[in-house]
């Protein structure tokens, strides 16, 4: 059987292991890399750069993962299935349907938190990582995509964002398809910009019937490299980004529900 190597115990401020020191596919944990260190701006920016990720349930120490290979969503091969192009007319025409990015971080992360997940009796979203995430909120690299009807924020999801790489994170919704509102919004938003990829980290039936698909680890870092280091755009959404998906224009739509 092929050798797992000795996880890395980190203490704040060190550096990560190379992401070859990961455990692979057979070991008890595929993709965990290292332990402990912290969960401050810099070190989350560090660890986005490389491909790393915190994800760890309360009580654990910090866990840091970058799984091989890794769930992509390419923005370019995103399926929009004619249920979801449908809902995605109705709710671009309704008056009171709006996206936003980054009036609520701090209620779309909470909301991600307190969404029931199938098979899960809790959630990893812990104070920890709320107040870790609104501190990269505020220094500018995680945003929040909103789905608003009628002023009231019924579903989204949050992000990282290295420069022009974008890792996705958690999402939740209140309504049918209102996540699903939210992630096509943000493919718009990454198609008008020149953003190729969509971190999605792990493989889900879910997100394969959207049109992601895993690459191998190498790889993928190879693209965080480079767009990493591009210059970031400028996080806001205008509902003419629709147009990316190809939709029938506003004024054409069907009437909302």
């Amino acid at each position: 059987m092929p050798h797992t190597p000795p996880l890395a115990i980190l203490r704040p401020g060190d550096p990560f292991p190379p992401l070859t020191q990961a455990w692979p596919a057979h070991s008890p944990a595929p993709g965990l890399l290292a332990a402990g260190g912290a969960l401050d701006t810099a070190t989350l920016r560090a660890a986005y750069a490389a491909t790393v990720f915190p994800w760890f349930s309360p009580g654990e120490p910090v866990l840091w993962w970058s799984p091989d290979p890794r769930m992509v969503l390419a923005v370019e091969r995103f399926r929009l299935h004619r249920s979801l192009r449908r809902t995605l007319e109705q709710f671009r025409a309704a008056p009171g349907c709006h996206i936003r990015f980054n009036s609520a971080f701090g209620a779309v992360i909470r909301a991600c938190a307190d969404m029931p997940r199938p098979g899960q009796s809790g959630t990893w979203i812990g104070p920890g990582m709320v107040a870790a995430y609104e501190a990269l909120h505020a220094a500018g690299h995680a945003h929040s995509v909103e789905t608003w009807v009628h002023g009231e924020l019924v579903a989204g999801l949050y992000a990282v964002s290295i420069g022009q790489a974008v890792f996705g994170e958690s999402m939740f919704t209140r309504v049918s398809n209102g996540s699903k509102i939210a992630l096509a919004a943000l493919v718009a938003f990454c198609r008008v910009h020149g953003l190729p990829l969509i971190d999605c980290q792990q493989n889900t039936a879910h997100l394969a019937s959207l049109g992601a698909a895993e690459m191998p680890r190498a790889d993928f870092a190879a693209h965080v490299a480079r767009l990493s280091a591009a210059p970031a755009p400028q996080w806001q959404f205008d509902p003419v980004y629709w147009d990316a998906l190809a939709l029938r224009p506003a004024s054409s739509s069907p009437p909302g529900p």
